[in-house]
């Protein structure tokens, strides 16, 4: 009887998770990603959901003194134009290299999407935003962590300077190196998230993303893309085809 009991007290968790899970997705079908019919996938979005409820939008994560900088490892793709490397795209790599020996010059950062003044920005017109500057740890999904100082514009400021639309949820960001991400609107407007060009106290490396990186510090490290060249500001959840987290096995949302 006992041991009925508690398969009956388990199903009975279970079915109450499941329910209150659907409830609080139905209220957020706007502005969360698609579940593709895998239960691994609702419970991301579950826990997405409940952050969202139960922290503060804004909450800042903990800024470190320059003492307590580290050694940070420079993993997954270390150059776009390296053929070699596993996220290689041959044309995004080609343009890559010769952006690169130009030292970015003709780089451009283009916004569009759910924006009235779509466009694009040089790395000398981010760097003419007011700029902000965070020690920050970086916390991977492989287990290991460092701390290192940032430089770079706030997304916010970048995205009123193209005046999003209203109805705008979420934002997408394209890499040179055949990958990349999406976050929603409130992480966006966080102001630790930023657009970094530094890192500790010199140009962003190559290895590091340069010229441009996004850091979203309230994430795991993967969030934090790379080597940027795009960004779509769009009122839905965009799939990403075969760049879409869910798809390959990883959490959309990775709240810390």
């Amino acid at each position: 009887m006992k041991s009925q009991h508690v398969i009956t007290s388990r199903r009975a968790i279970i079915t109450g998770l499941a329910s209150g899970g659907g409830l609080l997705l139905a209220g957020c079908a706007q502005t969360e990603p698609p579940t593709y019919g895998n239960v691994l996938r609702m419970a991301d979005n579950l826990t997405y959901r409940m952050q969202r409820l139960l922290l503060p939008s804004h909450a800042l994560v903990k800024e470190y003194d320059r003492r307590d900088i580290t050694s940070v490892p420079a993993n997954g793709t270390t150059d776009p134009a390296d053929p070699h490397q596993e996220a290689y795209n041959e044309k995004n790599g080609l343009l890559y290299q010769q952006l690169r020996d130009g030292q970015f010059g003709r780089w451009r950062l283009r916004i569009d999407g759910s924006v009235s003044r779509p466009g694009s920005l040089s790395l000398s017109d981010l760097q003419r935003f007011p700029a902000r500057t965070q020690i920050t740890k970086h916390t991977c999904e492989e287990g290991w962590s460092a701390i290192a100082e940032w430089t770079g514009v706030p997304l916010r400021s970048v995205l009123d300077a193209v005046s999003t639309q209203p109805s705008a949820r979420f934002v997408s960001f394209y890499a040179f190196d055949d990958t990349a991400e999406s976050i929603d609107m409130i992480d966006a407007l966080h102001p630790q998230t930023i657009l970094a060009y530094g890192m500790n106290g010199r140009e962003l490396p190559i290895a590091h993303g340069a010229p441009l990186r996004l850091r979203v510090e309230r994430q795991l490290g993967y969030k934090s893309l790379k080597f940027l060249h795009h960004i779509v500001v769009s009122d839905r959840f965009e799939d990403l085809g075969k760049l879409s987290e869910p798809r390959n096995g990883w959490a959309w949302y990775v709240g810390i």
